[in-house]
Parts: C-alpha cells; sequence; structure tokens
C-alpha cells in the first residue's frame, strides 16, 4: 500500500476552537494508538479532501512541524450533512506487526455476460469493504471479477478471490453479504413479476 505524507499542525482541544479552524480551512483531527494519549491536530481541508475520495486507500504519514513523523492510517471520518465536506478525521497509529481493520475500496474488473449479452445492469452492493491485517499487507483496494457474473447473478464476499493474500488478509463481514449484483433490465424484471402475478 502507498504512504501519502499529510503535513499537520497540534492544536489545542477547546470549545469553539474546532469552528474558527473550519473558517480558515483546516479540519480538525485526532491520533490515537491503543495505550497512548490522543493528540489533537488539525490538517489542510483541501489536501485532506484528496485523499477521502481517492480511489485507493493509504497509509498516511503524518508530518509535524518540528520533523517528528508518524505512520498511520484514516480510521473515522465525520462530514457536513449539508455540504459533505470533511469536517473531523480520527488517524489511528500502528506498529509494524500490528494487525488492524481498514476500509478498502472495491474496484469492479471484468467484461460481464450478463450486461454483454442479457442487457442487464451493474449494482454494487458495497463500494467499500473492511479488511483486517497487517498494514503492509492490506491492499489499495480489493478487486472484484465479474467475468463470469450472468443476468440475475451476485458475488459474495465468501466468493472473493485474494490471490497471494489470502492467507494474509480477511475480510470483515457475513460470508453471504452482497459485494456485486448483475441485475435484469426494468422491463424485464416487471415482466417477470407480472408473470409470478398471474400464476398465483
Amino acid at each position: 500500500m502507498e504512504t501519502r505524507v499529510l503535513s499537520v499542525n497540534p492544536r489545542e482541544a477547546k470549545k469553539k476552537e474546532a469552528a474558527k479552524l473550519r473558517r480558515i480551512g483546516q479540519v480538525p483531527a485526532v491520533v490515537y494508538h491503543k495505550g497512548e494519549e490522543t493528540i489533537s491536530i488539525s490538517v489542510e481541508e483541501k489536501v485532506l479532501e484528496k485523499l477521502v475520495h481517492s480511489s485507493e486507500s493509504h497509509l498516511i504519514d503524518l508530518q509535524y512541524p518540528d520533523g517528528k513523523s508518524m505512520l498511520s492510517f484514516i480510521k473515522d471520518l465525520q462530514f457536513d450533512p449539508v455540504t459533505d465536506k470533511v469536517i473531523h478525521a480520527d488517524f489511528q497509529l500502528f506498529s509494524a506487526e500490528e494487525v488492524v481493520e481498514m476500509e478498502v475500496p472495491v474496484h469492479v474488473e471484468g467484461e460481464c455476460p450478463g450486461v454483454k449479452f442479457g442487457g442487464g445492469k451493474i449494482q454494487i452492493a458495497a463500494h467499500t469493504l473492511t479488511v483486517k491485517g497487517k498494514p503492509q499487507d492490506i491492499p489499495e483496494h480489493i478487486s472484484v471479477d465479474i467475468s463470469n457474473l450472468g443476468l440475475g447473478q451476485t458475488l459474495h464476499i465468501s466468493e472473493l478471490v485474494l490471490g497471494s493474500l489470502q492467507d494474509k488478509i480477511k475480510v470483515i463481514g457475513e460470508e453471504d453479504a452482497p459485494v456485486v449484483s448483475i441485475i435484469a433490465p426494468r422491463k424485464e424484471a416487471e415482466g417477470a413479476t407480472e408473470e409470478a402475478s398471474t400464476e398465483a
């Protein structure tokens, strides 16, 4: 997984301080690690937004003004319900051998028979998946191959092919939880419903 550098500034966790920071284009955030004191920081909104809306997951190298550096990942985000801007972020530190849980984007790949020949549509049920493993083993994204999916078929978590990472990481979730489905065109789906009603 690629590491991105993010400049941060220490801040005081005071009332109204967060609102002041947001007005000048900064996002209040915290840095934590199990058994250690939580640190309050702020980061530049524009830079953070680019990381958040990337199609890949990254490790984040937090760079302080005094030259200190901490390796982390984004654990949680809060968004403004109106503007959808990031208004708070949680960064989790980790050690090299520590097992962590991270959200990883899903990339759908392959040409699907259910779409090409059946006129179906791809319905992505999980745009991200929670993956458990050592940070160096967690991929930037999870590739989901739909080249064998026909019309009306669904690929579930238990059917994901992780390749060389199969024994190194685990996708968290119910095994029968859907990841991506190929749904029938609306007219065909409506026809099947009407047919079922007639038979009843």
